[in-house]
């Protein structure tokens, strides 16, 4: 279950430009991007001819010595990168696992093709299919998994720099994560924008749930041209803000910790490759994702993950569904309690603010339907 609540991705590029109503971010994403490219050619020369040489920080390749790397007081900087895996335990699908994944099974609205349903072109044609799925998929009918409150943990305990998202879900945001902590690649549906270029007014998460819950089809209040969620579309731009904080975060990183992701999508995938050469990278997911290919390994070439050669020596894959890692972890790190309590507490607040929610909605329904039923007051002739 890799790759999912992530949005369509239709980043199949590394190198990605900005809308055109944000000239002013041009360069900076120009330069970002550019710099992490040099970053890599840096990395791959130095490897292919075997100039410099890349630390072995960790004890032994293992979730144990992961954690007592983490312990040493030596790792303030760890990035998360998660996917679809790290939501599947709260009810969401991911987009790829057969039978189970969401394009197995979108054959109800009559698509041309799966991905369609998040092509920007398809989406200006026919916006009904995305909205009927939005409906089922809606945040706040989900609750945030073990997974993501794990990462809260390491954000409370100060070892958390940023969670880098392919999720749409906000399920990083209502576990307690800001965003600051944030970067949601592939968008959210936090906020939602006019697709008019000449307009693009925002609206809230609040607004966008009333059309959606309405069946009505989201237009702007201003021009009526469709409203979308700002989630990242097949044919659209990624955040410029990933690109300029990549630039910033993954040269410190000092452990990149992979969560409930295929690594198919680039150019989210490509980050396993902007840390340093000795920082340790964690995979947690269902099955080992973003390996090299054999055929670079056998040429010198770095970058992907290295679980299984000879020359492995900072790379570990823990097989097992993300809740169960991040629960082996804490147990490793002695946090499990505390984990389980955090898990506990926050469901039962979210569970409460919800019956809150729909007593509300219970008397305001109740009492529209009392004043329909008074007949109105007839006045009598002098």
């Amino acid at each position: 279950m890799s790759d999912t609540s992530e949005p369509p991705k239709k980043e199949e590029e590394e190198e990605v430009t900005p809308e055109p109503e944000e000239q002013s971010d041009d360069s900076s994403e120009e330069e970002a991007t550019g710099e992490t490219e040099m970053d890599f050619l840096r990395n791959l020369f130095s490897s292919t001819m075997g100039l410099g040489s890349a630390d072995k920080v960790l004890d032994e390749l293992t979730l144990d010595g992961v954690a007592h790397y983490i312990n040493s007081g030596k790792c303030k900087n760890i990035i998360c990168m998660v996917g679809a895996g790290i939501s599947t335990s709260a009810g969401i699908p991911d987009f790829r696992s057969p039978g189970t994944g969401l394009y197995a099974n979108l054959q109800k609205y009559n698509l041309p093709y799966p991905e369609a349903i998040f092509q920007i072109d398809y989406f200006k044609k026919h916006p009904e299919p995305f909205f009927a799925l939005a409906k089922e998929l809606y945040p706040g009918q989900f609750k945030p998994t073990v997974c993501h409150y794990f990462m809260k943990l390491l954000k409370d305990k100060g070892h958390l720099r940023r969670c880098y998202t392919q999720n749409i879900d906000t399920l990083e945001r209502v576990a307690g994560l800001e965003g600051e902590d944030l970067i949601e690649a592939h968008g959210t549906f936090y906020t939602s924008h006019c697709v008019s270029f000449c307009c693009r007014t925002e609206y809230n998460l609040d607004w966008m749930k009333d059309k959606i819950f309405s069946d009505d089809i989201p237009r702007c209040d201003k021009c009526s041209s469709l409203v979308k969620p700002d989630i990242v579309f097949f044919g659209e731009n990624l955040p410029v803000r990933f690109f300029t904080s990549m630039k910033m975060d993954f040269p410190r990183c000092d452990l990149l910790i992979i969560m409930g992701t295929s690594l198919q999508v680039q150019p989210f995938a490509g980050l396993v490759s902007r840390v340093s050469k000795s920082c340790p990278r964690l995979l947690i997911n269902m099955e080992k994702a973003g390996q090299a290919d054999p055929l670079f390994g056998l040429l010198g070439f770095g970058g992907g993950m290295d679980f299984d050669s000879e020359k492995a020596y900072r790379d570990v894959a823990h097989i097992s569904t993300c809740d169960d890692g991040c629960l082996a972890l804490a147990d490793l790190l002695g946090w499990k309690a505390e984990l389980e309590e955090l898990v506990k507490q926050e469901h039962a607040r979210i569970d409460s603010q919800d019956m809150k929610g729909k007593t509300s909605e219970s008397k305001e329904a109740a009492a529209k339907a009392s004043s329909a039923s008074v007949p109105p007051e007839t006045t009598k002739e002098e």
